[in-house]
């Protein structure tokens, strides 16, 4: 958090403007916060002071940060709610994804889509009768083939309000650890409070495998972080009025709730899902035996089982059927190649190498890598099965000592080569990290 905020009912600016269950707000506005009411939503209370903000306007304007400006001050819709052409959503995603064409696909004309759902007016649906409802997605891939990056990359280029949460913190309610509520108190401190705004938003659900059901026979016990979530985050997918705690988690019982309206939040899950290729490969081989059935068999790729991925396989995993109906688009990530990890080491715009090389830069030195530096650091990623967070992994081993003594010498230039690379490899002892 700064050192100073800005109260959201006066302008004032200072250190002891801290966050409270009402929002931003100064010593002096909470004293009158509670003479009026306790009760009342952030929203609410700048209705409250409305007149009073705009007498104080007119004596000393107050410079409002970006994104806070008074409700007079909003453009329309349709200039807010304009977005890319899928197409050229996509071709902003593959400057920094490599690969992934699938995905991307499904990802942009979901955003776009959902775009088009906000500009639609009310009294369009009462003409015809079509409301064009959300289609939450599903992502399915390997740990390291960039479904978290896709989501952050797309983050970049929105005009909504955009947050990643993981699942793996939610519990029942009355159990040690997050409510599903608390999903969308980021959403609400991305978009500044704004409730409006924030009803409006994409929120990306990371780890979504982590809450499956833990045992093949449903509710034997209780499954408080497995299929009790799944059931709690059905309205919030479907769409209802969810009450939340604007401070987010269980310490603060007595803050007061704000009502968030999920019908137009898109939601985008992902998840490793380790182990469904099993599943995958055991609905295929289930089927008729023939000998049309057996040609078809013949052209299955089994290094790439997820390709072949149905909802089927989602609930043999452990989602419950009712998740995997609000989460209609099914889309997978390829594992990643060798052609595939040689390029996210240079390519994208954000590439491991080249940050490395602007570090450098910053202290006014050259950095420069050998070919054959990029092969090795990929064989050796490809042989552990580390993916690209391997590749990251494995630089860091390559660089610490070179970036720990580099600005304390007179060099102008420094080489990485392969036998440096091997050298600083085997000293961390590479093998643990397959492990």
């Amino acid at each position: 958090m700064k050192s100073q905020n800005r109260c959201e009912i006066c302008g004032k600016i200072g250190k002891n403007v801290v966050l409270s269950a009402d929002g931003f707000v100064c010593p002096d506005c909470e004293q009158r916060i509670a003479k009026v009411e306790r009760n009342l939503f952030p929203q609410q209370l700048l209705n409250i002071f409305e007149a009073e903000r705009a007498s104080r306007s007119q004596k000393s304007p107050i410079m409002f940060e970006p994104g806070r400006a008074s409700r007079s001050q909003k453009p329309p819709l349709a200039d807010i709610y304009t977005v890319s052409k899928p197409i050229e959503i996509k071709a902003f995603l593959d400057k920094y994804v490599i690969g992934q064409d699938q995905a991307k696909k499904h990802l942009a004309v979901a955003v776009y889509n959902h775009y088009k759902r906000l500009r639609q007016k009310s009294s369009d649906i009462d003409k015809d009768g079509v409301e064009i409802e959300k289609s939450n997605i599903i992502m399915v891939g390997r740990t390291g083939t960039g479904k978290t990056l896709l989501a952050r990359t797309i983050a970049k280029m929105l005009h909504v309000p955009f947050t990643i949460v993981d699942a793996t913190v939610l519990t029942e309610a009355g159990y040690v650890g997050e409510d599903i509520e608390s999903l969308l108190t980021r959403l609400l401190q991305v978009a500044e409070y704004d409730v409006e705004k924030a009803e409006k938003g994409i929120v990306f659900i990371d780890e979504l495998d982590k809450i499956a059901r833990k045992g093949d026979n449903p509710s034997i016990t209780r499954d408080v972080s497995g299929e009790g979530v799944q059931q709690g985050l059905l309205k919030l997918l479907e769409g209802s009025i969810v009450n939340v705690p604007p401070q987010g988690g269980r310490k603060h019982p007595d803050q007061k709730m704000i009502p968030v309206d999920t019908k137009n939040i898109l939601f985008i899950c992902g998840g490793a899902f380790d182990g469904i290729e099993r599943k995958i490969g055991l609905r295929l081989n289930t089927k008729a035996i023939g000998f049309k059935e057996v040609k078809e068999n013949e052209k299955i790729d089994r290094d790439n089982l997820l390709q072949y991925i149905a909802p089927q396989d989602l609930r043999s995993f452990g989602l419950i059927p009712e998740i995997i109906g609000r989460l209609p688009v099914l889309t997978y990530l390829e594992p990643l190649d060798r052609q595939a990890l040689r390029r996210i080491l240079t390519e994208p715009k954000n590439a491991i190498i080249r940050q490395y090389i602007k570090l450098f830069k910053l202290d006014g030195i050259v950095l420069k890598f050998d070919e054959d530096v990029y092969d090795y650091v990929v064989d050796k990623a490809i042989e552990f099965k580390l993916g690209a967070r391997g590749l990251r992994a494995m630089c860091e081993a390559i660089m610490t000592d070179i970036m720990f003594e580099a600005p304390s010498q007179d060099k102008k230039t420094i080489s990485i080569t392969r036998e440096y690379a091997e050298k600083q490899l085997n000293k961390v002892n590479i093998h643990k990290m397959g492990e």
